[in-house]
């Protein structure tokens, strides 16, 4: 396997934690323990568990963990959207966001489609 940190999904993703840490700065203080929380522990999943896969030997494996950082993406989907509805990000924030989280979806079903056909 290639170093994850050469792997464009796995950029993007990075910079969506550090984007995602920064926004979340500004939430109410009663939301550390929750929705702060939970949409930082998302956001770092994603790049995390691309930079585990690649650690691994198989394709399937690093499969799996794709699936996984998957997951966690749709996760960051719904606490972006219920941030938004809570009134914790305005609509520009939550535009980018949003985009930014879809295009990392859609980067991460391009290559699970595309390891699917060495497995």
């Amino acid at each position: 396997m290639q170093s994850y940190m050469r792997l464009e999904v796995w950029k993007k993703s990075h910079q969506f934690v550090l984007d995602v840490y920064e926004v979340t700065k500004a939430y109410p203080k009663e939301e550390l323990f929750a929705l702060t929380r939970q949409i930082r522990k998302a956001a770092f999943s994603i790049p995390a568990n691309i930079a585990e896969g690649t650690g691994k030997k198989s394709i399937k494996d690093f499969s799996n963990f794709l699936r996984i950082s998957l997951g966690s993406a749709h996760e960051c989907e719904y606490y972006v959207l219920l941030s938004k509805d809570l009134s914790y990000i305005n609509g520009i924030q939550f535009s980018e966001l949003n985009n930014d989280i879809n295009r990392i979806k859609a980067m991460l079903i391009r290559f699970l489609k595309r390891l699917s056909e060495f497995e």
